[in-house]
């Protein structure tokens, strides 16, 4: 008896699908009669909330795809949007939110792309909006509903995922911008420091100080933190792991700005750099590192300008 209750459970869940199924068809059947003027209305739908930042004709186009690929994938009988049946619907969809994503556009003025084709359905289906042309298609319009739903839940999240990735992308790049190596003498470089430093900005700034330590050859590095506002543990750290990574390139380091401020701090914390060289700036940093390399900073007197006769 349980088993017979089941199955009958099962067979019951599959008419549903089933009548659902053919709902959907049949009203996109009646739609596709009406089909441009469902798209004049879906495209100045999504027009009008995209205002002006996506050509009409563009957004045209891209509105037929998607309806071309929703028809077809109902026509295979189904209304679920994660079945195959949708693959090329969906494809469609995450292009359109990845490039949306990139161009800025807000989650709103996404999803609208998905969501405008109710009510454009609805004003074609009820054109003089009492309910009348509705009332023999609520079942219909409810699958309809239920599917743009899904789909609009599906454009929704890809665009979230993609807007982080641009996001995370756009940080990356300002790392590698705030962190430049420049080179001040031969066989001396230097890492002006901005900011606050954090694991992933340490990184960065460890593999741009390597690279150029290899590019340049140079056997001396400068670690400027004038721009840094403060120096606890955690930046102390990273610091360290930054000088470590250079002698292993068999380049020595020097540490400068280190303010009266930033002095108190490490001692009151206990931080202490060891055997590495520290500087108050960035002068006395590059002075050092000459007389390392056997260069001698000479003083002249500044040359008289002849007097006119």
């Amino acid at each position: 008896m349980a088993q017979s209750a089941a199955a009958s459970q099962v067979l019951v869940k599959t008419g549903d699908e089933m009548s659902l199924d053919t709902e959907l068809s049949r009203l996109l059947q009646i739609l596709q009669v009406h089909e441009e003027d469902l798209l004049s209305r879906w495209t100045e739908a999504v027009s009008r909330q995209l205002r002006g930042r996506a050509v009409q004709l563009e957004v045209r186009r891209e509105l037929t795809e998607i309806w071309n690929a929703l028809r077809a994938g109902v026509a295979m009988g189904t209304t679920d949007a994660q079945s195959p049946a949708f693959d090329e619907l969906r494809s469609l969809l995450a292009e359109l939110s990845r490039t949306r994503a990139r161009h800025g556009f807000s989650p709103r003025e996404t999803a609208i792309g998905v969501l405008a084709l109710k009510d454009s359905a609805q004003n074609v289906l009820d054109p003089a909006g009492d309910g009348s042309g509705l009332a023999e298609l609520y079942r219909e319009f409810l699958a309809l509903g239920r599917l743009v739903d899904e789909l609009e839940m599906f454009t929704f999240e890809t665009f979230a995922e993609a807007r982080e990735r641009v996001i995370a992308d756009q940080a990356e790049q300002l790392l590698e911008l705030a962190t430049p190596v420049v080179k001040l003498w031969d066989g001396i470089v230097a890492l002006p420091l901005v900011g606050t430093l954090d694991s992933a900005r340490t990184q960065v700034v460890m593999e741009s100080l390597l690279q150029t330590l290899v590019d340049t050859g140079s056997a001396h590095a400068i670690i400027d933190i004038t721009g840094v506002p403060a120096v606890d543990t955690q930046v102390a750290q990273h610091l360290l792991k930054t000088v470590v990574a250079a002698r292993l390139m068999g380049a020595e380091c020097i540490v400068s700005g280190i303010r009266p401020q930033i002095a108190q701090t490490m001692v009151a914390l206990g931080i202490e750099f060891g055997d590495i060289a520290t500087k108050a700036t960035l002068a006395d940093a590059l002075a050092l590192a000459l007389s390392q390399t056997g260069t001698d900073i000479v003083r002249r007197a500044p040359r008289r300008r002849p007097r006119d006769s």
